[in-house]
């Protein structure tokens, strides 16, 4: 008797599928923290539009994207968020306050405990 429609083997599409899903990085994690901050080549999300904060990488795209989208405005290259630069992770940590080593309040905002 068969397996009542139920395939006895698998495809070699879905094997494909399974092999490029386990071994392609698709940015999540600690494997996609460089690309998604910057640090090498640039990224994916580098351009942020202003007026409908979608992001893009590089400024051609960001161009066609307003001409499709924005129509009615002019395109301003100047105007472009430029999402690397306000990311940069060679930044200086500011001090920590005095009140860093003051305990916290607890889930209905009180200090007792």
């Amino acid at each position: 008797m068969t397996g009542k429609a139920k395939p006895k083997k698998h495809t070699a599409k879905e094997i494909a599928a399974k092999i490029d899903a386990a071994t392609t990085n698709r940015g999540g994690g600690k494997a996609g923290i460089a690309d998604r901050t910057g640090q090498e080549k640039g990224g994916h999300a580098k351009m942020e539009c202003p007026h409908c904060k979608i992001t893009a990488p590089d400024v051609k795209s960001m161009q066609i994207h307003h001409e499709a989208r924005h129509p009615k405005i002019p395109f301003e290259e100047e105007k472009i968020v430029n999402r690397h630069a306000s990311t940069s992770t060679s930044t200086p940590v500011a001090e920590p306050s005095k009140d860093a080593n003051k305990p916290r309040p607890g889930v209905r905002g009180s200090l007792k405990k």
